[in-house]
């Protein structure tokens, strides 16, 4: 991402910023680059003050948040393109989880967004 957007993308100086990757890397600004246990962090940004966490990710990210029921609120974005393969967003051997519509967002692309909130009841 620092190659095709540049670091101004992860430190816009609002908030700061973790980046999950395989491959240590220097700090660039208030993004950090993120290698042990992104549930653990996730846990520990969540008992600290302050306001929402925002994860941006992939299959592989959900589904361990998932597995250790981290996410409150979701957008799930439809894109207008089928493909012929690849990972499934929500994977197996994960607690079931019921959700309640916030909302639905359109764009002139064909992009859909779905607003859900984890409901308290199962």
């Amino acid at each position: 991402m620092l190659k095709n957007v540049g670091s101004s993308h992860y430190d816009n100086g609002q908030r700061d910023v973790y980046v999950l990757t395989r491959t240590e890397r220097p700090q660039v600004g208030r993004a950090t680059f993120y290698t042990g246990d992104f549930a653990e962090l996730v846990k520990r940004l969540k008992s600290e003050k302050g306001k929402n966490i925002y994860c941006d990710g992939g299959a592989e990210v959900i589904n361990e948040l998932l597995k250790f029921d981290l996410i409150d609120e979701f957008i799930i974005s439809i894109v207008p393109v089928l493909l012929g393969g690849g990972t499934r967003l929500f994977k197996d051997d994960r607690p079931e989880q019921t959700l309640d519509f916030i909302k639905v967002k359109t764009f002139e692309t064909g992009l859909i967004q779905l607003y859900y909130r984890r409901s308290p009841f199962i």
